[in-house]
Formats: C-alpha cells, sequence, structure tokens
C-alpha cells in the first residue's frame, strides 16, 4: 500500500536510517510540540536547528531525556583494563570487549604510567607477569591435553582451540590491569555526556585522557565505513554530469559529527570529584584504622537497618576496603544527626543538573557484599539492571588461584610455585610504587595488580535480576570464578527464602563439568 492509499486513521511503523543523531533526537522530541511525522519533521531539519533546539532544551531547561534519543557507536582501542572498567562503569550501557578467553592477551601491549624514576621498575614488574602469563598458560595447555583425550568425533582445531580457552580462563589471572584491550560500545548522548564528565574527574591520568578523547570524537566528524564506496559511485556519476556528481558528492560525503552539541558542555564533574574526598575522608575517621574483619565471597545482608543507616553506608562504601556489614556497624552506632550529617555530605556539592550519586539507590531487598578476583568481576560487571557500588583496586584482600572442578589444579600441573612468585612478586612492586612519593604513584601502582587480586563491590537488586545472574553464570559453560559467585548468590537467597529455591535453574558448581563442552 502506498502511503497516498494508506488511511489516515492506520498504524504506520517505519524503521530510519540515515540521519544525523542530534538530527533524529530533534525530530523524535518534536513529536511533543507538533503533530508533523517522523518524516515530515526530518525533512525540515536541519543540523544547525537541531543545534539551536539542543542548547535551548537541553542545556537551558535541563530537558536531558531528549539526549536518550541519539544513540551513538564508538570504537575505543588500545586502552588499558583498569580504564575499560572504569569507562563501562554505566548503568545505560551497551558494547563488547576483547574477550580473555578467546584471545591472547600477551600481543595487546601495555598501558605504562608515568612513574618517573620508577618506570622501570614498573616495566619489569608488568613484563615477568606477561612471561607467567605465556608459561601458565602453555603448560596448563598440555596438562589439559594429558587429561582429556581428544574424542574420535571432535576435529583437532575444535579440541584444541577448546582447551586454549581453557588454559587461557586459567593464565588470565596473572594479567596486570595495564594490559591493553579495545572495546565497542553504542550509548546515548545522556550516557555519553555523563560518561566523559565522569571520566574527566578519574584520579588516573590515562581516563581522564581518555574522556577528553570521547567527547573529541563525539564533536569531529565521524569515521564513514561508507565513504570509500561513496566516493567511487561519486566520481562514476561526475563522469557523466558533473554537477550531479557534485550534488551526490555533497550529499553522500559529507561530514557527520556525531554529537557536537550534546557533549560539548560536558567538563569535570565538581560534584563528583569533591563528594569522592570529603566521604573518602569521612570513611578514615569513621573506621579509624579498624582492621578489616574476614567476608565470605558472597555476603547477602539482612534488612535489619533503617534507610538512613543503609544510605549513610552506601555512601561511605565505594571509599574505603571494609565490608559492608562491618562498615554497618560502626554508621549504626552513630546517633541520628551524626547520620544525618554523612548523608549531607553526599548531597552538598550537587549542581543544579547533577544526578544523585549512585550511592543514593537504595531500598532494594537483595544486597550482595562480593569479593571476588578482578577478572570474575569484570564479567559481573555487566550485569546493568542492579545497582553496583566499586571499591578502590588493594592487595589488602590478597588473591584467588584458578579452580575449576574436574580441571587439573595449578599444583597438579606443576603450576603452583610459578603462579604464588609471580604474584607476589607483583604486590612487591605495587608496594614499593604506592610509597615512592612520586605523584599520583600510589594511584597508579594500581596498574600492576593482577586480575586474581580480589576486589570487593555491592551488588544491589531485586529477586528477578537475582535469579537472573544466579541461573545465567552459574551455566557449565562460563568461567569458574563467576560460577562460584552465582553459586553462592543463590545458596545465600535459597537459605534466607527457603520457599523461593525452587524458581532457580542452577547448575552445581560443584559438579565437574565437560571441559570440551562450550
Amino acid at each position: 500500500m502506498s502511503e497516498n492509499e494508506r488511511k489516515p486513521t492506520e498504524t504506520d511503523v517505519y524503521a530510519i536510517h540515515g540521519a544525523d543523531p542530534e538530527v533524529l533526537a530533534y525530530a523524535m522530541a518534536k513529536y511533543s510540540r507538533s503533530s508533523l511525522t517522523l518524516k515530515e519533521s526530518l525533512a525540515e531539519i536541519s543540523a544547525q536547528r537541531a543545534e539551536q533546539f539542543l542548547n535551548t532544551f537541553y542545556f537551558q531547561y535541563g530537558h536531558r531525556s531528549i539526549a536518550d534519543l541519539a544513540h551513538i557507536p564508538f570504537a575505543i582501542e588500545r586502552l588499558s583494563l583498569l580504564a575499560a572498567i572504569e569507562l563501562v562503569d554505566e548503568q545505560r550501557w551497551d558494547g563488547q570487549e576483547r574477550s580473555t578467553r578467546y584471545q591472547n592477551f600477551r600481543r595487546s601491549g601495555w598501558y605504562t604510567p608515568d612513574f618517573g624514576s620508577e618506570t622501570p621498575t614498573f616495566t619489569a614488574a608488568v613484563e615477568s607477569l606477561f612471561t607467567a602469563y605465556d608459561r601458565i598458560g602453555a603448560e596448563m595447555l598440555e596438562a589439559l591435553k594429558a587429561a582429556i583425550p581428544q574424542p574420535e568425533s571432535m576435529k583437532p582445531e575444535a579440541y584444541e582451540r577448546t582447551l586454549k580457552a581453557r588454559a587461557f580462563d586459567v593464565a588470565r589471572y596473572l594479567l596486570p590491569l595495564a594490559t591493553n584491550t579495545s572495546l565497542g560500545q553504542i550509548v546515548n548522548a545522556r550516557t555519553l555526556e555523563t560518561q566523559v564528565s565522569r571520566l574527566l574527574t578519574s584520579p588516573f591520568a590515562e581516563v581522564r585522557q581518555l574522556g577528553e578523547k570521547l567527547r573529541i570524537a563525539a564533536t569531529e566528524p565521524a569515521w564513514n565505513v561508507q565513504h570509500s564506496a561513496s566516493r567511487v559511485l561519486c566520481d562514476e556519476i561526475g563522469s557523466v554530469d558533473s554537477t550531479c556528481g557534485e550534488r551526490a558528492a555533497e550529499a553522500f560525503l559529507r561530514p557527520v559529527k556525531t554529537a557536537p552539541t550534546l557533549v560539548k558542555y560536558a567538563t569535570p564533574n565538581d560534584y563528583l570529584r569533591q563528594s569522592r574526598n570529603e566521604l573518602t575522608v569521612a570513611a578514615s575517621e569513621l573506621m579509624d584504622g579498624q582492621p578489616i574483619e574476614p567476608s565470605p565471597v558472597v555476603d547477602l545482608l539482612d534488612d535489619v537497618e533503617s534507610l538512613e543507616v543503609e544510605l549513610a553506608t552506601s555512601l561511605l562504601y565505594p571509599h574505603c576496603h571494609y565490608s559492608y556489614r562491618q562498615l554497618r556497624h560502626h554508621v549504626a552506632a552513630l546517633n541520628a544527626a551524626q547520620r544525618s550529617e554523612l548523608i549531607a555530605l553526599g548531597t552538598k556539592h550537587r549542581g543544579r543538573h547533577d544526578e544523585l550519586l549512585r550511592a543514593f539507590s537504595a531500598g532494594h531487598n537483595l544486597r550482595f557484599d562480593i569479593l571476588m578476583d578482578i577478572g570474575g568481576f569484570r564479567d559481573m560487571h555487566r550485569h546493568r539492571r542492579c545497582i553496583q557500588l566499586l571499591q578502590p583496586y588493594t592487595d589488602v584482600h590478597g588473591y584467588d588461584e584458578p579452580i575449576c572442578p574436574g580441571q587439573p589444579t595449578l599444583a597438579e600441573a606443576g603450576l603452583e610455585t610459578s603462579f604464588g612468585d609471580a604474584m607476589k612478586d607483583a604486590y612487591a612492586v605495587y608496594r614499593r610504587l604506592c610509597e615512592s612519593g612520586v605523584p599520583e604513584a600510589a594511584e597508579s601502582a594500581n596498574y600492576c595488580l593482577p586480575l586474581a587480586t580480589r576486589c570487593r563491590s555491592m551488588f544491589k537488586m531485586d529477586f528477578a535480576e537475582a535469579l537472573y545472574i544466579s541461573e545465567l553464570r552459574s551455566g557449565v559453560a562460563g568461567h569458574f570464578s563467576y560460577r562460584r559467585v552465582a553459586w553462592e548468590m543463590y545458596q545465600a537467597v535459597a537459605k534466607k527464602h527457603p520457599s523461593l529455591a525452587s524458581y532457580f535453574r542452577i547448575d552445581d558448581v560443584n559438579e565437574p563439568v565437560d571441559l570440551l563442552r562450550r
């Protein structure tokens, strides 16, 4: 049916392609202010008009939801694992990163912060970790081949590829946070603006530079995948009719800036920076050098505290290394006025258009305090339908060893000493850099921490998300690190709410798995 034949009361559905992200956002926003169809709106809108509209309604009136309508793809390549974790720490984020399971990260290289005279020390430590990564990966592969014969029905290349992935699962524990990776993201302009602002506020120089590069990439002409083909087509048209060739070139080869208006004012976030500094001091003063008490891998918090206690504890949690339970004990001992002072620190520096700190997302019934290796956390970090509060990296929690039921252990493969020595040496350099006195060295020392290092994070969620994570991450094809965490999450929920346990379709992670199943 043609457009002329379509009844005016009939629902019309069509996909859109080819409009600049900001122009499309403006056109969709016009639904609230105009009776025009989207086709009609796009036909009359220019990039200049879109910029004028966005300057008025986005920046002056604070209608930030308009930026949700502009989606922009980015490639971010050759950034450290540390920077990648910082980059993707957005609740409204979609993307994919290189996999430590299917790629040899030895070829990636690494990022080197400015350690001044200590730079050679850092470089030697990273090179040593990569040497151990190579050795343990290669020798674990041989141990796997010795333990698991190749089935007659399986092709040699598939057998080798599958066991190599299992070996990489072990070797990745030794990758330092400095290791380079690459990723792609597709985000809306509002997420991009908050992401850039947050990155520009980071204590890490690499992350701040990354924020600036993202801002520039959104405001400068984007790379056009069709450029080469369009150039040939325009030349062919021009050889027949020069005027038509010029018009075609203007249409197909014009530079497109994906979000020149929506991110041009993205700057470091003073609210985030000042709050972070004051909450770090407050956490230190509250705990007053108390030793960190032992805690389980997964701790499902009870519901004993008030909302005020949860808010105050959650605000302090990302700025120390204590478990939520230990920190909450000290917060609960304060009087109401003292707790109110802590909560007020979280809003004290909030600007007119600043979103509240993530710690204010409180009131979830299921809250898991998780202590796991950084490598496994990177996989858990991808779950967006929950609230995540991350603590800084440190060596104080120690590290995990790769243990998978049915797979040779480090000891059985003769690699236990090599692994332990590599971790011990990396931690020695980490502590030396922390105490070196070089500006920013205490933060940048984190780059030499291996992925085996334990990190602490809080996950707040509803029942549906707890079930989803437990089911998905306990699957036999998953990495044994997060399989263990998913199992412990299920066990904690089942213990607290036994009548709900039967709804989980869970794989028992204690059972040996078929290591050739992917």
